[in-house]
Formats: C-alpha cells, sequence, structure tokens
C-alpha cells in the first residue's frame, strides 16, 4: 500500500460537479493498493496515518499526531502511485484490481474511524476533482512494505 499524505488546512472533493467530501484540519491522503497487500498492510497503513507527528505542539516542533489535534483524514482512491515510470515514457500500472483494492482502501478507513478519527472518502474509481489548501507545505510517501 503506498500514499501520498499531505498536512492541509482543508479539502474537498467534487464528483460530476457534486460535493462529495468535504473535511477540515488534518491529513489529504491519496491511497494506492498493491497486488501484494492484504489486511496488514491496512492495519500498518492506518496506524501510521493516525499516529503520524506532523502537527505541530506549542513549541512549533512537529510533535502532535493526528489523534493528539483531532484532525480529520480525507482518504482519496488513486492507482496511480503504483505506477512505474522508470522506463519509457508511458507509466506501468501495478496497482491491485479494483474487486481486490475498493475493499481494502474502505478498512484501511474504517480503522481511522475505529481510532476516533472523523474520515471522509472521495468515490472509489471515480475521476475527482480535489481542491485542497496545504498546511506547511508537509507532505510525505508512505509504503507498507517500506520500499523507501
Amino acid at each position: 500500500m503506498r500514499a501520498i499524505v499531505q498536512r492541509i488546512e482543508r479539502a474537498e472533493v467534487e464528483v460530476d460537479g457534486g460535493l462529495v467530501a468535504k473535511t477540515g484540519p488534518g491529513l489529504l491522503v491519496y491511497l494506492s493498493v498493491g497486488p501484494d497487500d492484504s489486511e496488514d498492510d491496512c492495519h500498518y497503513m492506518a496506524d501510521k496515518l493516525t499516529n503520524l507527528r506532523i502537527f505541530e505542539d506549542d513549541r512549533g516542533k512537529m510533535n502532535l499526531s493526528l489523534l493528539d489535534t483531532k484532525g480529520q483524514c480525507l482518504i482519496i482512491s488513486n492507482f496511480t502511485l503504483h505506477g512505474d515510470c522508470r522506463k519509457g515514457r508511458r507509466p506501468r500500472f501495478r496497482a491491485a484490481p479494483p474487486e481486490m483494492a475498493e475493499p481494502l482502501y474502505d478498512k484501511v478507513a474504517g480503522l481511522i474511524e475505529q481510532q476516533g478519527v472523523s474520515v471522509q472518502k472521495g468515490v472509489f474509481a471515480a475521476h475527482m476533482d480535489v481542491a485542497a489548501i496545504n498546511d506547511g507545505p508537509i507532505n510525505l510517501l508512505i509504503d507498507s512494505k517500506r520500499a523507501f
């Protein structure tokens, strides 16, 4: 499982011109499921996202987590994170098929919610218009297989 994690002030998602999700301060997460991912990867990712200390404390140090700040989380499915651009000019996509990926995507969102975080989601496999106001900007890459 791979994720791009952005610390945000706010974000929203539209599909076909209609608002489907909107969130305040917290994290915007683009999430991709790989063909070898399992529920173990879901647990790793949910734990990492909720406990990652990237929010500032009262001294201005990144020392607080999503749980500490009571921030929100917007998760967007994004199979292109499993794109391989090393050869040629057209990426080769090595993401899990949708019938495998969607339940694991939903599992990550559910595990985060179980920890008391307000979670919003985009629409799986839809073309989405995502707007965000980044805070920092702080952007991180996470891979459940620890490839980077």
